[in-house]
């Protein structure tokens, strides 16, 4: 049976790492939003304005969604570490998935916020291109810092909170 999870955390939590590892360990195709945005929008990015931000990543969900709703009908497994910042954007592929009689599987990872600031700053100084599409500034930490919302007991009944 194809299994859809979505991962989610706050900046900095570790994300991407953890949906690569899980990745390998379920057979799973991982997308995550960090290289789509980089490589369609940065360029035209001028400034942090969260509205002109998030309505860029809802156009790389719809094509994310295209592609992975393939895989899942050929029972595929898929990650999803698209930030998932917002409980309206976790709704939005729970509503996909029941569409396809499909059970979400939410991984909320946690980690304090001074935890996540040194793993930024060591992302940073890493630059591993593979892995991390862009360098986060203390602006951007700043400002996606409050923007996170923390699912709740019923987003993660068919899921699980990840201490890392």
């Amino acid at each position: 049976m194809a299994r859809l999870i979505l991962v989610c955390g706050p900046i900095g939590v570790g994300k991407t790492t953890y949906s690569l590892s899980l990745s390998k360990e379920v057979d799973a195709v991982r997308f995550s939003i960090d290289p789509w945005m980089q490589t369609l929008f940065s360029k035209d990015m001028t400034s942090l304005d969260y509205s002109w931000m998030i309505e860029r990543v809802n156009r790389c969900y719809e094509q994310i969604w295209q592609v992975s709703e393939q895989i899942l009908s050929l029972n595929g497994n898929v990650i999803l570490d698209l930030g998932f910042t917002t409980k309206a954007q976790r709704d939005i592929f729970h509503h996909k998935a029941e569409a396809l009689n499909m059970q979400v599987e939410l991984h909320y990872l946690d980690a304090p916020k001074g935890i996540r600031k040194k793993r930024i700053e060591k992302r940073n100084l890493d630059k591993e291109p593979s892995v991390y599409s862009f360098e986060v500034t203390d602006m951007m930490f700043n400002f996606m810092e409050p923007q996170f919302e923390i699912p709740d007991e019923e987003e993660l009944t068919h899921g699980c909170r990840v201490k890392t």
